[in-house]
């Protein structure tokens, strides 16, 4: 029993799939309960989280032989995940009893991907790392490619084509690393590069390169991009929105556990680093000039988030050196990572509502919004500016945040290139909510909105609003997940 207490957050929703699964099965009459068994998972693995922080024996750093940490900086990433989880159940419902088949599937499945996610953010070991990828990975292929529609098809089998191909990379890399220091333990791969690695470092730097490939393919980073925005595209919207914020932030937050805590050997962390660095300028400039060309909305938000990603990448790219500059960056991805999760999420639920009553994601057919449904527009525009970086929102913060970290490490040029595409991509986000407030509507019939996507809708621009206005919790949740990473290592 101690065993599942440790692991209580993720078995609390893996279990919670399996009734649902025997809901659907066993009581088709109460398939309409389905999405609130999803919801009492995540509320029940959130509680049992907060009851492990309260607890003396938390933090533990050393679960299940080291391959698990249970720790401030997994705390952070289980609460998100729980939340992001939440918030597409809600957004799911009117789009699931609408597709009326496989309700209980598609809700085991995002259950089950959330488990995975909260593995992999607290895994230590390359082993345990792969199998919680894996877990995440496999439901979120078959989501991607749920919807009826050759589009859908398409995206989930472009989807597993490439996702697999990035495995095997992430393989090949681990298999290097685990060649040259005889270990699979983030901490023991440190010890052993610090002792004698230096003699291998062209090995090494061949191992990173696999492993930046295999996981650029989850942070949705060039040259790791091309599914993005076809899968975006052809994906159901909730699933999109699922994908937009959950395998990046775990994505995020397995990376920058690897690349510190095991391969931060002074003669490594420069050229890890300086990967990172280029990445994110060719992320972010590729990414919005793509984004800018864009007619299609959920392609749009597709090569945002590659421009996005490049953004989370300056925090990768100033944590190679401990100490101040670790701190800023560690914090700066974490708080970055939480603030898009509420901005895009934001965005996206508001699109699910408007493209299913206007059956189109086209920009254009989102001209005169404001005058069919204000609280859309407004949800949805307040949620743009986030990403864009204005304020008094989160995304503001969270941009000045990780800049001043890049700015810290001599990054300094990095930083300038993160401005200038903010700047860029103002242009789309802000032309699409002069399209919604501005343009002339072909329609004026008024738009309704389901209490699920506006409960949804309102919790993540609470989010917005509310760390944009007073970011000191978050701020100081970030520090506090980061100082747990650092003294771990």
């Amino acid at each position: 029993m101690n065993g599942i207490d440790l692991v209580g957050p993720q078995f609390s929703v893996l279990a919670t799939a399996g009734i649902v699964l025997l809901v659907d099965g066993l009581m088709p009459g109460h398939r309409r309960h389905l999405p609130f068994i999803a919801l009492l998972g995540l509320t029940l693995s959130a509680l049992w989280t907060l009851s492990w922080v309260s607890r003396d024996s938390f933090p533990q750093k050393d679960v299940f032989g080291g391959t698990l940490s249970l720790d401030e900086y997994a705390v952070f990433f289980y609460f998100l995940f729980a939340g992001i989880g939440a918030t597409v159940v809600l957004a799911s419902i009117d789009w699931v009893n609408r597709e009326g088949r496989g309700q209980g599937e598609y809700y085991a499945l995002l259950l089950t991907t959330c488990a995975g996610l909260m593995f992999l953010s607290a895994a230590r070991d390359l082993i345990t790392i792969f199998l919680a990828l894996e877990l995440s990975s496999i439901p979120q292929y078959i989501l991607a490619g749920w919807g009826k529609d050759k589009r859908s098809s398409e995206a989930g089998l472009k989807y597993l084509l490439l996702g697999a191909i990035a495995s095997a990379m992430l393989l090949y890399g681990m298999a290097l690393l685990y060649g040259v220091t005889g270990t699979t333990m983030l901490s023991e791969i440190s010890a052993s590069l610090q002792a004698n690695g230096e003699q291998y470092r062209a090995l090494l730097v061949l191992a990173m390169v696999l492993l930046i490939a295999g996981f650029g393919f989850k942070m949705a980073v060039v040259p790791f991009q091309m599914w993005v925005p076809d899968v975006y595209q052809g994906a159901p919207t909730p699933v999109a929105a699922f994908l937009s914020v959950g395998s990046k932030a775990a994505a995020f937050a397995v990376v920058t556990r690897i690349f510190f805590e095991g391969l931060g050997a002074d003669f490594l962390s420069d050229d890890w680093s300086m990967i990172f660095a280029i990445i994110a300028a060719v992320s972010m400039t590729l990414g919005n000039l793509m984004a800018v060309v864009q007619t299609d909305i959920k392609r749009m938000l597709g090569y945002s988030s590659v421009a996005q990603a490049g953004t989370f990448l300056i925090g990768l790219a100033a944590i190679s050196v401990p100490g101040e500059r670790f701190d800023l960056g560690g914090s700066g991805i974490l708080l970055f990572t939480a603030s898009y999760a509420f901005t895009n999420l934001g965005a996206f639920v508001a699109i699910i509502a408007i493209s299913q009553k206007i059956g189109s994601d086209q920009i254009r057919d989102y001209a005169g919004m404001w005058k069919r449904s204000p609280l859309l527009t407004v949800g949805l525009a307040f949620c743009l500016v986030s990403l864009t970086g204005i304020p008094p929102t989160a995304g503001f913060w969270a941009k000045i945040y990780i800049f001043n970290a890049g700015v810290r490490a001599d990054l300094l040029w990095l930083v300038v290139i993160g401005v200038l595409n903010s700047v860029v991509s103002g242009f789309y986000y802000l032309s699409v909510a002069r399209q919604m407030f501005l343009g002339e509507a072909e329609d004026e019939k008024t738009i309704s909105t389901s209490p699920s996507i506006a409960v949804a809708l309102g919790a993540a621009t609470l989010g917005v609003l509310v760390f944009g206005l007073i970011p000191t919790p978050l701020i100081s949740a970030a520090e506090s997940a980061v100082d747990a990473l650092r003294t771990v290592s």
